[in-house]
């Protein structure tokens, strides 16, 4: 998976943390920054966690499935994908609109590990694709942090307007990775 590849799929993971962290910002009344960093941190840590646990499981499962492995990974891309698209286009965009002062932790822990699924499944794609697994995990968690944490901030600023357009971005570039990794696979495309 080239540069380019990797980063498209740290910003189509780093979606659904986007929009939970735009959820935020809006119930903030003024912007704290000191919790931003700790959203963005939760988000960051299990963005990368996932898919470095994904890829230690996909390893074990390699011998056994590197024929298939392109379409593995179609599929898995494309059910993500079109998961996070059915999710942007049909669910109530609006966040919750309750002033919250203090962050509860265990709320922003599970919110972290649910966002995060996606990115083990990611993982074991990055396993049968043979990436540099830091340099993925890194990325990913990098992106997310950055983005979560300008997330917080935005949802302050503006609000709901954003949240289901992030979910259809990040489907949207999965869909088109999973859909270009298996093209590449069966020799379609020459990249």
């Amino acid at each position: 998976m080239g540069i380019i590849e990797l980063l498209l799929v740290s910003v189509g993971l780093a979606m659904d943390a986007f929009a939970v962290s735009l959820c935020k910002g809006l119930r903030m009344r003024r912007i704290k920054y000191a919790q931003a960093l700790v959203i963005a941190l939760f988000f960051g840590f299990f963005q990368a966690a996932m898919p470095l646990l994904g890829w230690v499981l996909g390893l074990q499962f390699e011998r056994y499935i590197t024929a298939i492995d392109h379409w593995i990974a179609f599929i898995l891309l494309g059910i993500i994908g079109a998961k996070m698209l059915y999710d942007s286009l049909t669910e109530d965009p609006s966040c919750p609109i309750e002033s919250v002062e203090h962050l509860d932790l265990k709320e922003l822990l599970l919110l972290s590990i649910a966002t995060s699924i996606d990115a083990l499944a990611v993982g074991i794609t990055l396993a049968f694709l043979k990436t540099d697994i830091i340099r993925s995990v890194s990325c990913i968690g990098l992106i997310t942090f950055v983005l979560s944490f300008a997330a917080v901030a935005i949802g302050n600023r503006f609000g709901n307007r954003l949240q289901s357009k992030a979910g259809i971005v990040g489907g949207v570039t999965l869909l088109a990775i999973g859909l270009k990794i298996l093209l590449s696979h069966l020799g379609i495309l020459p990249f």
